[in-house]
């Protein structure tokens, strides 16, 4: 029989000033609004790599993307099954 992932997908939580990446009960990725109205700029990041977006949703798509890239890269040095 197969046996199922059972890692729980990431989800996306609004807050006051921030918007929230998380997966289970740790985040693991954010969005904010620099600046007030129309003229602000949104920053994200997610792990050790940050950016700028001009949306929402592209910073949200930013932050989707590097968690994947993230998650699926593989090791620089040493075995990729990590040995």
């Amino acid at each position: 029989m197969a046996t199922r992932n059972k890692k729980a997908k990431p989800y996306w939580e609004r807050g006051y000033d921030t918007h929230g990446y998380w997966q289970d009960k740790k985040k693991i990725g954010w969005v904010a609004l620099d600046g007030k109205g129309t003229n602000g700029i949104y920053r994200w990041q997610a792990g050790s790599r940050a950016g700028e977006a001009k949306t929402l949703g592209e910073a949200k798509r930013a932050v989707e993307q590097t968690v994947l890239s993230l998650a699926t890269q593989l090791s620089l040095f040493g075995d990729p099954d990590g040995d």
